[in-house]
């Protein structure tokens, strides 16, 4: 069976090779805009599918479902969102950097596509789509191993796409672990997942590794904050859709306004049917507040539950963050420039804000159309990767016959 997979995962990577030399003479926006009509057309196919996989899932959390689960308006928000990556300037062939030298070379960076990009993902069946239009527009085939959770709705949104350019893998962990082997043939890998599967994939691989890693982000409403805003924000952040890695999973809130502080964004977030887990200090001014456990904090819910804190200041909030953020997105709320810009310039995450909800660390939020993943890695990327982040960038130089002395 070994050497079945190895062959398996071989001929998988070897015809995803050669379509990306291909890719480069053809059409990509064209082939982004064609894959997007054929979602449509095939909208009762994908859902039908995706009622299978729902089916098969029923037993699981409602924030499972949720990431899973598809309906019209998210089959035509997934066709915009690829269209949406078709409009977005070409980022091959791009000229980075042009100079000349003294010996008359001419010189220019260039960017160009990867090659052939391994995506490991679990439950969104959307992410199938946005990533095979990242990897089509960028230049770059894409071998998509979705979780077996949402086998047969992937397998539908991919066979949307053009053959070897778009191939889907089996969800089989010993035909994953083939094809981390290849090196020669697969030039990155981005998980996107659970410790579990990071863990697998950083343990195992021979190729390189960009890290989609749980979102642990938090929300500091400092001292002089805006309450009313900081309401606003913390109940979307947390609310909106609790189950995506941008979802805020703990609010820090500064010692000096807690007691009026608290009280309100507890009624907001209880509102919402959130459930709040706070420490001994945050505790007596909640309403209806649980006990955190140590665990609590640093931990991805994933659903209406949150972590709460009281901290001392703003070093109070950047030693939290730097203890259980996980490098993804972190946010404050205040009035203070000065004290904003601190945070900003301080927190390591690939996603800072001020005055906005975590939930717009996203690709299409910020602009990049779609995104493939968010980095939580420094290399290359870090953030929402788009088109631009699917490339490198190599030298082009251009001489009249130039020798080296």
């Amino acid at each position: 069976m070994s050497a079945e997979l190895k062959l398996a995962a071989f001929e998988l990577a070897e015809r995803a090779k050669v379509a990306a030399r291909q890719l480069l003479r053809r059409d990509r926006r064209q082939l982004v805009l064609d894959a997007a009509d054929v979602v449509e057309k095939r909208a009762a196919g994908i859902l039908g599918a995706n009622q299978v996989d729902l089916a098969h899932a029923s037993d699981q959390p409602a924030a499972f479902i949720d990431r899973l689960r598809l309906d019209e308006k998210r089959l035509r928000a997934m066709a915009a969102a690829m269209r949406e990556v078709a409009a977005l300037p070409d980022p091959v062939g791009e000229v980075v950097e042009s100079y000349a030298r003294p010996n008359g070379l001419r010189v220019e960076r260039v960017r160009a596509p990867l090659g052939v990009v391994l995506m490991i993902y679990e439950s969104r069946p959307n992410v199938t789509a946005e990533a095979a239009a990242l990897c089509l527009r960028s230049g770059n085939a894409a071998l998509l191993r979705g979780g077996s959770e949402a086998l047969q709705t992937n397998s539908a949104i991919a066979a949307c796409f053009p053959e070897d350019a778009v191939q889907l893998v089996s969800p089989d962990r010993a035909l994953l672990d083939e094809l981390l082997q290849l090196h020669e043939q697969i030039d990155l890998c981005i998980p996107r997942g659970g410790p579990s599967l990071i863990r697998f994939v950083a343990e195992r691989a021979r190729v390189p590794v960009i890290k989609h890693y749980q979102g642990v982000c938090h929300l500091y409403v400092a001292a002089d904050a805006d309450l009313a805003m900081a309401s606003r924000i913390a109940v979307n952040a947390k609310a909106q859709r609790p189950g995506v890695c941008n979802a805020l999973e703990c609010l820090l809130v500064d010692v000096g306004r807690a007691p009026e502080a608290l009280p309100r964004l507890a009624a907001a977030l209880r509102g919402a049917g959130v459930e709040l887990r706070c420490d001994e200090r945050a505790l007596p001014l909640v309403a209806g507040g649980v006990p955190a456990m140590e665990d609590d904090f640093g931990r991805e819910f994933l659903d209406l539950k949150l972590a709460v804190a009281v901290v001392d200041g703003i070093e109070g909030a950047l030693r939290h963050i730097a203890r259980y953020g996980s490098r993804h997105t972190e946010s404050i709320v205040t009035r203070d420039a000065q004290l904003a810009q601190r945070f900003l310039n301080e927190v390591d995450a690939s996603c800072v804000l001020w005055n906005a909800s975590t939930r717009f660390n996203d690709g299409g939020e910020l602009g990049l159309g779609a995104e493939i993943g968010i980095s939580t890695s420094k290399l290359h990327a870090y953030g929402p990767m788009g088109l631009r982040e699917l490339t490198c960038t190599r030298y082009v130089v251009r001489g009249d016959g130039q020798v080296r002395t």
